[in-house]
């Protein structure tokens, strides 16, 4: 589904990322874990066409990724969930979840029913801001926003970091459902290691900009958290 070979990606001159090989198929779950400023938000970014310039191979369903603009991998499948949600805070919960459906191929403008059944908060809080929501509430909108245009694969950068313990069980729950029964594939930045460990089929851990480690979700062991993760 989502395969990179050789990846390096860049702000100006830079190279954040450097030689990153990484493939997830589909209907899989990785997880992208590693200290802070490492290069996992840029990973994400450059999947997303978002970063200064990238080079290597990186394909999506076997097709180039790198030749596409960012609207343009939006409308083949890939929906991203960036560090600190972006909703519009003037927008109300509806219009969000509308502006979600704007890359979907059929245009069709229809929220679907599923978001709320997720998110049941989202249907009580339909016609209220965004910006006045609970901030878990506002990861629930940004989650569900991201599932109105019916992506392929799911980026979600840190959706937990900040976020209330009984909400932060709730969006685990649904991350392993929409894998799970639904077949979504997923990529998650996650600081919180046990759920990688837990709901993960395989992870990947960076370092200054390239992988030091690999292997499936359940070898994050915490001998491997104390000597890649721990401050």
């Amino acid at each position: 589904m989502l395969e990179a070979r050789e990846l390096y990606s860049y702000y100006g001159k830079s190279p954040i990322l450097q030689d990153v090989d990484f493939r997830v198929e589909e209907g899989g779950f990785l997880g992208i874990v590693g200290r802070n400023g490492v290069g996992k938000t840029t990973l994400l970014r450059t999947i997303m066409g978002l970063t200064d310039r990238a080079r290597g191979v990186m394909s999506f369903a076997g097709a180039d990724l790198l030749g596409l603009s960012t609207p343009r991998r939006a409308a083949a499948g890939i929906a991203y969930i960036p560090q600190g949600r972006e909703i519009i805070p003037r927008f109300t919960v509806r219009e969000n979840l509308i502006m979600g459906t704007f890359p979907r191929r059929d245009g069709a403008r229809r929220i679907p029913e599923h978001i709320f059944e997720l998110f049941p908060i989202l249907a009580e809080f339909i016609n209220r801001r965004g910006g006045d929501l609970s901030g878990g509430q506002q990861q629930q909108l940004a989650i569900g926003r991201a599932l109105a245009m019916e992506p392929r694969v799911l980026l979600l950068d840190e959706p937990t970091e900040g976020i209330q313990p009984n909400i932060v069980q709730q969006l685990e729950d649904v991350m392993r459902r929409l894998n799970r029964e639904l077949g979504l594939t997923i990529v998650l930045v996650e600081q919180n290691t046990r759920f990688i460990r837990q709901a993960a089929d395989a992870f990947v851990l960076l370092d200054k900009g390239r992988v030091a480690l690999r292997g499936r979700g359940d070898e994050l062991t915490s001998e491997v958290v104390d000597r890649y993760l721990a401050i």
